[in-house]
């Protein structure tokens, strides 16, 4: 009985010795699917931009033949104000400290209200809760 007893003793500590190690592969993996799913959102988001970027140009080349409508500039130049965005973003990507910098004004620009983000990185959950709200 003794023995058994022992023997379930000793499995219990081996598994509760093992669980930190488990937390650590879970958070691990759990790390490691939230980064996948971060640059999933960012690669669509590019392909995105640059769709509009292309559709901008093809209209702004109508334009120089008189052929665009005034609804399709209205589009083009909202895309030329989130292509000008996406540059001054640029300039602090470049800078020391973009990791923790770029984050800062994103949250600044919402808090004084000013959109500072392109609108394919705006996500539609986040147009969603603020039109329930």
């Amino acid at each position: 009985m003794s023995r058994v007893c022992d023997n379930y003793v000793m499995k219990l500590y081996l598994f509760i010795h093992k669980a930190p190690i488990r937390v650590v592969k879970i958070s691990l993996k759990r790390a490691r699917l939230r980064l996948r799913r971060s640059m999933l959102q960012l690669k669509i988001a590019l392909a995105q931009e640059t769709l509009e970027t292309k559709e901008m140009l093809i209209i702004y080349k109508r334009y120089t033949k008189k052929q665009a409508s005034s609804e399709e500039l209205k589009i083009a130049n909202q895309q030329f104000l989130d292509v000008l965005k996406g540059l001054g973003l640029g300039v602090f990507a470049v800078l020391p400290f973009a990791p923790i910098t770029i984050p800062i004004i994103v949250k600044l620009g919402k808090v004084v209200g000013v959109d500072v983000l392109p609108s394919s990185f705006n996500s539609p959950n986040s147009d969603n809760t603020k039109q329930k709200t």
